[in-house]
């Protein structure tokens, strides 16, 4: 389990993050839904251990995240929103790179092209590649250590209706050993792949909304954020 005690964030007189409590379990995808600016990706690089909070505790299966960030990082995936690569660097040889950093088997870049499949395009340069394939291959990188936590941002984003649909199936299928935080705007894929979902608006946590408790994804989606904005 990973669990978030009263996070809160600043940036100079702008709160990002406050005091959101929430827990995730292993087995569950967790939809983080917000809009612009509701303090999405402060939370996610504060759980990938790129930034840390003001305030509050994390726990990651037991363990204090800080004081044992580096250790919990061998076991986060992470995939941002604008999915920074090497565009000079060959696919496969990027992901060995990757490897090298996580300390892993180069036998796991075999997997992780396969599972998302770019047995096709491997041995291409990633500037040479289609935004689509550039998204499978930030996918595969946040996959490369088998990670027990997987935070992706906007992680189909670019991708065709046949590429969602077959990269959601294989979240839902990974999902079963890990714990998933799945940033999107895409609220028909928050209702196909989550079982849960998080909405903060303006930094604060307006919603920790069991999917098949509630109505309608969009009706709370847009009546809080609305609320919250008006």
């Amino acid at each position: 389990m990973i669990k978030l005690e009263h996070i809160s964030k600043q940036y100079g007189e702008q709160v990002a993050l406050s005091d959101v409590s929430f827990s995730m379990q292993k087995g569950e995808i967790v939809g983080l839904l917000g809009v612009n600016g509701a303090g999405k990706s402060t939370l996610m690089k504060i759980l990938s251990g790129i930034i840390s909070p003001d305030n509050g505790q994390i726990t990651f299966w037991d363990k204090d995240f800080f004081s044992d960030t580096l250790n919990i990082k061998r076991h986060t995936g992470y995939l941002s929103e604008d999915n920074p690569l090497y565009e000079d660097m060959y696919v496969k040889e990027y992901l060995k790179y990757v490897t090298g950093i996580y300390k892993v088997s180069k036998e796991n870049i075999s997997r992780v092209i396969e599972q998302t499949s770019l047995q096709n395009e491997y041995k291409k340069k990633i500037r040479n590649l289609s935004k689509g394939n550039r998204q499978r291959v930030g996918i595969a990188q946040a996959l490369i250590n088998d990670p027990l936590f997987l935070i992706l941002d906007e992680a189909t984003s670019g991708l065709d209706p046949n590429q969602r649909e077959s990269l959601n199936n294989l979240f839902i299928e990974i999902s079963k050993n890990k714990i998933i935080l799945f940033s999107t705007h895409i609220l028909q894929e928050v209702k196909e792949i989550c079982s849960r979902f998080i909405l903060l608006d303006k930094g604060k946590l307006v919603s920790n909304s069991i999917i098949s408790e509630i109505e309608s994804v969009e009706t709370v989606f847009h009546t809080l954020t609305n609320e919250y904005n008006s």
